[in-house]
């Protein structure tokens, strides 16, 4: 079963040989590699193109942001299941997409999950947060809950029947999609209980208060988009349900994991 992983990236000069080699040194085949390319000027082109044929597909070209670059992505994937990863992020381990893709092998999972670390920018070996998602149990994005997006593969023909990302949203648009797939359309979810990917500190949505706030506000328009209305304490548990996130894991050194 092949699997199209998609690296979304603009003037990313300084992280995207990491996400590149992270996805290269897979033990799992056979990976489609796409790299969409928001037409950076700071030489991350040179890098990409310096992998020749590793890459399965680059595109380098103005887009209208983010998601209409990743939804640019997933029109071009032929694989069965789709994964995005950040061009500043990595992934945990060399086995990681071959346990991914092991789950993809039980009998009706339409879609797989794990846990996420942040890190340090600079050193990515010093973690600040520990997302560990947990179980999905029916009902709980009424709670606040939702899993970590970078961590998230999705079988291909789910893309083509419910959607792709909604553009006008910023930061909310990963979190409307999950909403739409998981609690609106009820797909099969399997949990991977373990660390799936490293995100460097400095993502959209959390980089100011005002980036958080309004955040908050997309995720509110996510449930209307759906035709879908929260508890109203649903968009207050959201955030709070990070707060668990910085203990004890702050400044803790990373150690691999086999």
């Amino acid at each position: 079963m092949t699997i199209s992983i998609i690296t979304v990236v603009y003037n990313g000069a300084d992280t995207i040989a990491d996400a590149i080699e992270s996805v290269l040194g897979q033990s799992y085949a056979p990976i489609e590699y796409i790299i969409i390319d928001g037409a950076s000027t700071d030489g991350t082109t040179s890098i990409v193109r310096s992998y020749g044929e590793c890459i399965s597909r680059f595109v380098s070209e103005p887009d209208q942001g983010l998601y209409d670059a990743m939804n640019k992505g997933i029109a071009a994937a032929t694989g069965e299941v789709i994964g995005i990863l950040n061009a500043d992020d990595l992934y945990r381990h060399s086995d990681t997409i071959s346990r991914v893709m092991a789950l993809f092998q039980q009998p009706g999972v339409d879609a797989v999950y794990g846990d996420l670390v942040y890190a340090q920018r600079e050193q990515p070996d010093q973690i600040t947060r520990y997302w560990q998602a947990g179980s999905y149990r029916p009902g709980a994005f009424l709670k606040g809950w939702m899993p970590p997006h970078p961590t998230f593969f999705v079988r291909a023909a789910l893309y083509r029947s419910l959607g792709l990302f909604t553009t006008s949203l910023h930061s909310a648009a990963d979190y409307e999609l999950m909403l739409r797939f998981i609690h609106k359309h009820q797909i099969r979810v399997a949990y991977l209980p373990e660390v799936v990917v490293v995100m460097r500190m400095g993502g959209v949505s959390n980089s100011s208060l005002s980036n958080r706030l309004r955040a908050n506000r997309e995720d509110r328009l996510a449930w209307q988009l759906n035709g879908l209305k929260p508890h109203w304490l649903t968009l207050w548990l959201k955030p709070l349900r990070k707060l668990a996130q910085f203990f004890p894991w702050t400044t803790r050194p990373f150690t691999n994991q086999s």
